[in-house]
């Protein structure tokens, strides 16, 4: 059996970033993500820099049977999990009770079920490797915030699980690393439909980003946030009365849905 590292959420931003650290560091690759024609794109890259993209997955992972296929389609290769990377997310900004209510639930899926499933799904796979997993949450998991509710707290979630499943695996020799990004200028603020403004001291391009979350995983860290002000960030929720913290979030989520285009 071959080992493999699977991405998901690899056919754009911090995703394919990813893709390209591991292969670049010599992992074989197996990218996983709806759009088919972007996944291909990414492996003749990949693969023309001689790395190994033996499988990809166009897949829609908010299906429920969507993991047991991504195994059947290892299998078939004789493939097998070393690292599992949980990228594929997205947000809804909006007030919740405006918001439609099937829209928030498929973030919920993706998020937060879909992102468990595949954290447990190859465990075993993972303890005979003695691989890792990388769960993508954000700094947002870190503050509640009015105009954001059900996003933020998505991330707050990744952040709870995979810091206690870092410390359930450990024993086995199994690292479980949590990355933490703040803004990135990728397509995920389009697909919120948020105005990504102009870069300021809390972006970090998602090539970085990638970078210190592989290696992160590398080294075993439990916890990595990206940037020095990003990890300020995390702090203020300890710092701040709860009452102006909430306020202070609610007042730039309005600014950022101000400030964006609307979809055509």
């Amino acid at each position: 059996m071959t080992p493999v590292a699977i991405i998901t959420g690899a056919s754009a931003g911090i995703g394919a970033e990813l893709a390209r650290v591991f292969a670049r560091t010599g992992h074989a690759v197996v990218p996983v993500a709806r759009r088919e024609a972007r996944l291909k794109a990414l492996a003749a890259e990949l693969e023309a820099s001689g790395a190994k993209v033996p499988l990809i997955v166009p897949l829609d992972l908010t299906e429920r049977d969507a993991v047991p296929r991504l195994t059947l389609a290892l299998q078939a290769q004789q493939l097998e999990p070393e690292f599992v990377v949980n990228n594929a997310g997205f947000g809804l900004p909006g007030y919740a009770a405006e918001r439609d209510r099937d829209q928030l639930l498929n973030m919920i899926d993706l998020n937060m079920r879909v992102l468990t499933e595949l954290s447990l799904a190859f465990v075993d796979s993972l303890k005979r490797k003695r691989g890792g997993i990388l769960n993508v949450a954000s700094i947002a998991g870190f503050v509640p915030s009015p105009g954001s509710a059900v996003y933020y707290a998505s991330k707050a979630y990744v952040i709870s699980f995979s810091e206690a499943l870092h410390q359930e695996l450990k024993p086995y020799g199994v690292r479980v690393a949590t990355l933490c990004p703040g803004p990135v200028h990728t397509e995920f603020q389009a697909r919120a439909n948020l105005s990504t403004g102009r870069v300021t001291i809390f972006h970090v391009p998602a090539a970085r980003v990638a970078e210190i979350g592989y290696r992160a995983l590398m080294r075993g860290k439990r916890l990595v946030i990206p940037g020095l002000p990003n990890k300020l960030v995390t702090l203020l929720p300890r710092l701040l009365p709860r009452d102006w913290l909430l306020g202070a979030a609610e007042t730039r989520q309005r600014a950022r849905l101000s400030s964006s285009a609307p979809r055509t």
